[in-house]
């Protein structure tokens, strides 16, 4: 490992990283393991680009120096920003997995026990197929979430830098509610939100801002497309602000007209939800415990609203599609999962359906701390 000074965290914070992902492939009995999940690979090297539809590899052995397979136009990024002193890049005409396979025959691992991510995205079937026809002399073996199970809780470090995004989520949504009034479109909205997200630090998040208004938010996942709001229509805000890669979130609802019963009965519970979870969340309890309190709060309504997802999910780093880490841990029923300290979870008790024709959604990024929670925003 090549020490430096200039990453997002120190030095020494990527020693223990690596020490700890040693540790567990120790316990599983293997002498190495291929991570190619770009998050992971961001997590253990602080390794970054957009190219990672590219194949790209970072080999840990359990004893002998990592190295990195990637894109020649990616060995770059290796340089600039991690500790990594070995890599094999391959031309754009080149065949990524023949590199693969060529390092780890190179680094004597082609007749060992070697983990992978077979649940990887960036690690599609058909690679994986050929390295099992081509490498036939080790013993290839799934260690999916091998790395996960450093990430999910934060250290101190990682904390800070979460502190950092939040600051930009509070910059862009207080910016997108001003926004909010008759006239304007959801992409002006969508502008206001991004441009006070970056002015106030925040980088490139793995989702742009969610932003629908009057009955566009009823579809899921929908953000601007150039709508005109109207007098008495109410807006959905869901905001991401990014810094080096860790996230966080935020819901808020903007009601451009007095509150309907409904609305306000809606309001008042999630305000509910969310005042419940900062007076009971603590570590020791299960995630299913918290999304199930979640879960009966909000479910008690006569406003014809529900919720239809998780309650949460953790979040932290992330790279486009997605800003959460849900794929690790989400607050789900039936999950027992333990909380434990350091863990963050974007708790999301919306509403979906009020009178049928009406979602709204206030929400909150949490911390779990020795003997309870906090936000990590200061936000009304």
């Amino acid at each position: 490992m090549k020490q430096r000074d200039d990453m997002t965290f120190p030095f020494e914070e990527y020693e223990r990283r690596i020490s700890d992902l040693r540790r567990r492939i120790a316990e599983r009995h293997l002498d190495a393991v291929v991570i190619s999940d770009p998050e992971n690979i961001m997590y253990l090297t602080d390794y970054q680009t957009t190219g990672y539809s590219f194949f790209q590899a970072l080999v840990v052995p359990l004893e002998t120096e990592p190295f990195m397979i990637t894109r020649g136009l990616e060995a770059s990024n290796i340089v600039a920003r991690t500790w990594v002193e070995h890599m094999r890049p391959y031309p754009d005409t080149g065949d990524a997995i023949q590199m693969l396979v060529d390092a780890l025959r190179e680094f004597g691992l082609d007749d060992k026990r070697i983990g992978y991510e077979r649940n990887s995205y960036f690690f599609p079937a058909y690679q994986q197929d050929r390295i099992h026809t081509t490498l036939t002399s080790a013993k290839l073996m799934d260690c999916f979430g091998i790395v996960e199970q450093g990430r999910l809780k934060k250290s101190a470090v990682e904390i800070e830098v979460m502190r950092k995004a939040a600051r930009a989520t509070e910059a862009g949504m207080r910016a997108g509610i001003e926004a909010c009034r008759p006239g304007v479109t959801e992409n002006d909205i969508g502008a206001a939100i991004s441009e006070a997200m970056f002015r106030a630090g925040g980088e490139p998040p793995a989702v742009m801002p969610y932003v629908t208004s009057g009955p566009r938010t009823m579809i899921g996942h929908a953000t601007w497309e150039g709508r005109e709001v109207q007098a008495g229509e109410h807006v959905f805000l869901e905001v991401g602000g990014c810094y080096r890669r860790y996230h966080t979130a935020m819901m808020r609802t903007v009601c451009l007209g007095g509150l309907t019963e409904s609305m306000y009965k809606g309001q008042e519970l999630m305000k509910l939800a969310l005042a419940t979870v900062h007076e009971e969340v603590q570590p020791g309890m299960t995630v299913s415990d918290v999304d199930n309190m979640v879960r009966n709060i909000i479910s008690n309504n006569d406003i014809g609203a529900q919720l239809i997802t998780r309650s949460g999910y953790s979040i932290g780093i992330a790279f486009p599609p997605s800003w959460d880490e849900g794929y690790i841990v989400s607050l789900k029923q039936g999950d027992s999962t333990v909380l434990e300290e350091g863990m963050t979870f974007h708790i999301i008790p919306w509403l979906w359906g009020v009178d049928g024709d009406k979602t709204c959604g206030i929400s909150d990024t949490i911390l779990v701390t020795p003997d309870g929670c906090e936000s990590f925003f200061d936000f009304p």
